[in-house]
Order: C-alpha cells, then structure tokens, then sequence
C-alpha cells in the first residue's frame, strides 16, 4: 500500500467521532476530527488491530489533526485500558458480505423499496465477537479464521443449521459450508468458546437430521457453548424461494418433546442442557415456558430463548415490593401477536395495584411481511398508524424499543417515531424490556 493509498484508508475508516469524557484520549488532548494514524509503528487494518495493540501499559500513538499536523504520543496507562476514543466506523472497516444464498434468509424475503441498509447480509466475524451476531463461517478464508485465534475472539456464535454437509450445502446454497465441522474443530482446538444456532426448517432439517446436529455439537459443550433452536420466519415475499411450511401445534409439541430427550441425556452426563428452544415453540405449542433456572443462565436469549420468562421474573420481583397509589394515569401500549399476552398480563397486574392507572394493550398484526410474522422486532410504522389511528391512546404510546434500529427511530418500513407521532397524535415512547423498567416508564421509580 503506497502512501497516498493508505492515507486514503485512515480517512476512511480512522475518523474519530467522539472521544470519552475523563478519557486518556481528552487527556491527551486528542479531539474529534481527528485521525488515528498508527499505534506502535503498527498499521490498524480493522477494530481487532485497535484492541490488540492498545493492550500494553505503554504505547506510542501517531495522531493527525484537521489541518495536516501529526503528534506523536507517548501513553501509559493501565495493561488493556482504553483509550476512549469513538471511531466514524465501528469496526474501523467495512462489514464484510454474504455470499451464501440460503432458503431461509430473511433479507431475501424483504420487499422491493425498502432502504438500501436493509438488503445487506453481513457475515463478519468481527461484528458476532462485538455485537454477537451470527456467522455461518463459509464466507470466511483460513486466514480469516487463523486471525480469530490469534486475537482469540471467543465466544463467537456460529449459525450451523445442520451439521448434516448435503442438508447443510443445499440450505445455505455454498459449497464451502461443507467444512462446517471442520472449522469448528479448529476453533474448539485453540479453546474459542462458541455459541451455536440452527433455524429449523420443517421436513430439512429438523427429525433425524436436528438429532444428527444437537449429538455432533454437543462434543463442544465443554468450552462453555450453549446451542439454540429457532423456527423459520416467513414472510409473504417468498416468490423466489422454496416454499416451506411453518411448524403447527403437533409439530412443535414434538420438537419440544425431542429436545427435551437430550437436555436430560446431556444433563445427566455434562450437567448442563446445552440446547435450548426459543420462546416461539412454545407459545406455539400453547404450553407454559419453563421457570427461569431451566435456562441456567439465559446463555441464548438474544435467540429470544427465555426472554418471556425472564421478563415476567424480572416484573414480578420488582412488584412485589412497591406499593399502588390512586395517581391517574392512561397510557397505550402496542405491540406484536406473540408478547401480546405477557404484556396484557402485566398491564392488567400495573392496573390492579395501581387502581387509577389505565394502560390499553393492543396487538398488532404484521400485515407488512405477512401475519405469520408474529415478534415486535419486525412491525412497522405504516401498521402501527393504520391499526392505531381509531383507537383510545390515551396521554402516551409505548412500542417496543427493538422495532427501531440501534440508536436511531426508524422502523422498518422507513417511518420515524416522530411519524407515528404525527399521525396519531400523541407522545411516542419505546418500551423497556426488563421487568423492572417496564413497571417504573409507567409509574416512575
């Protein structure tokens, strides 16, 4: 890389935003606008390149400043301590793409219009070690994977689907998804910790083929990794796509019942389950969740494994131990099919401790991606209006604050917050998701 090249790259990926109040990078007198040049002589390809050498009590930093001038800093600090600097791009780098064309990808089943940001498949290894998203891996070279062991990024969260290599090859429509057991052998031999996650497709790989994958995964259970199960969303924009039934009540019921057979092999010979399902089978099952410490731990609830439960314990510990008043409030709620009844339930237990406190609870169904799409992380604003508009709001309306992207108040289908707001006429506020918040947005505290 020639020199106009690479000052080309810092200002592309180098750019800093933000720097952290009481930092050693304000200490150090570096502002945002600023440039990151190099830390010890070291080119910084990428965030894991940041980490990695900021590690050590002492550093030499290059910084460049708007109008061209270069200080070079001498930093002591404590080993792993952070600078407090905040880059224009999080991983300092592009995000690197999927190649794989599988039959369950929710992205493909998006309609056409919709912003740009909404058809990028992410696969990068860099963004399931910071943000815990899920990679299949087929998109990555070896050098890809000798760079996660050498920064031991662990855990990382793999998403296996079946580690059946012809179910696996013809779901994810890769040929490198083949080395599945492979790769993760290698990543289990340099101790990387890994989450595991399978989107179950009924009649592909779910039966004898789920078995084969809990079994075949289920070796690692010693590095601390947890497995979970999802079902497939489908949306109504499948045109392109094999069509796939979703699972009934019997189908689910099974699925629990075979799950259930392994977490108690595996329990009685590791002392842990291992594999845990996802809220949806159950709620599709019409059965009750299991109590918290079935989960030991919550290690998948951003799978939406235990999220219910631990929400309602979370609710109901908090309580039980403040007392109601007659403060009049009225207040709305919405949200989508599948917590509506955990909502409703906990609304009604507000209204009857706080007995002059009013909160309607309304569920609202997703006609945007079709009605089998049922999590409140997928409505849209044009829903939320249209099945809102005629209806008693009262002095605010909650929504679910993961129906907006992080850090931002755009829904899906591009509408603001202050959208909604303008066409119901009313306050929008995003709805917390931990038991306790949840009460107190209502009653403070």
């Amino acid at each position: 890389m020639n020199e106009r090249e690479l000052e080309n790259n810092i200002k592309n990926q180098n750019i800093i935003i933000k720097v952290e109040e009481d930092s050693i990078a304000e200490e150090m007198g570096i502002e945002p606008g600023d440039m990151l040049i190099s830390i010890n002589d070291s080119e910084i390809k990428d965030v894991l390149d940041y980490r990695y050498l900021i590690q050590d009590e002492f550093i030499e930093v290059v910084i460049k400043k708007p109008d061209g001038e270069e200080w070079e800093l001498e930093i002591e600090k404590d080993e792993f301590e952070d600078l407090g600097i905040v880059f224009e791009r999080g991983l300092m780098d592009k995000a690197k793409s999927c190649s794989n064309k599988c039959i369950f990808c929710f992205i493909d089943q998006n309609p056409k219009g919709m912003r740009k940001t909404i058809y990028f498949k992410d696969d990068d290894s860099r963004l399931s070690f910071l943000q815990g998203n899920y990679i299949t891996l087929t998109n990555m070279k070896d050098e890809d994977l000798d760079r996660i062991i050498f920064y031991h990024l662990s855990p990382i969260n793999i998403s296996v689907h079946a580690t059946d290599t012809e179910v696996r090859k013809f779901m994810l429509k890769n040929p490198n998804s083949v080395k599945i057991m492979e790769q993760i052998e290698k990543l289990a031999n340099a101790n990387i910790k890994m989450n595991f996650q399978i989107v179950l497709c009924k009649d592909i790989n779910d039966k004898h083929i789920l078995d084969k994958s809990i079994e075949d995964l289920s070796k690692y259970l010693h590095l601390g990794c947890s497995m979970a199960i999802v079902p497939l969303g489908v949306t109504k924009y499948r045109d392109h796509l094999p069509q796939i039934e979703t699972f009934t009540k019997e189908d689910s019921l099974a699925i629990i019942k075979q799950v259930e057979k392994w977490q108690q092999k595996l329990q009685n010979k590791y002392g842990t389950k291992f594999v845990f399902l996802s809220d949806e089978f159950y709620l599709k099952a019409e059965i009750p969740l299991p109590k918290g410490d079935y989960y030991e731990g919550y290690p998948q609830l951003e799978n939406g494994v235990g999220m219910i439960t631990l929400m309602e314990e979370e609710f109901f510990e908090y309580f039980n131990t403040i007392k109601g008043d007659n403060i009049e409030r009225n207040y709305s709620v919405a949200t989508a099919k599948l917590a509506y009844p955990l909502i409703k339930k906990l609304c009604d237990k507000i209204c009857e401790k706080f007995t002059n406190t009013k909160i309607n609870v309304y569920e609202i169904t997703n006609y945007f991606f079709g009605e089998t799409i049922t999590v409140s992380g997928l409505l849209t604003g044009g829903d939320i209006i249209n099945q809102l508009k005629d209806k008693e709001l009262g002095n605010m309306l909650f929504l679910p604050e993961n129906c907006i992207r992080a850090q931002d108040t755009v829904l899906l289908d591009d509408l603001d917050i202050t959208d909604i707001e303008k066409q119901l006429n009313i306050k929008v506020c995003l709805s917390k998701d931990n038991g306790a918040d949840f009460i107190k947005q209502f009653i403070g505290g």
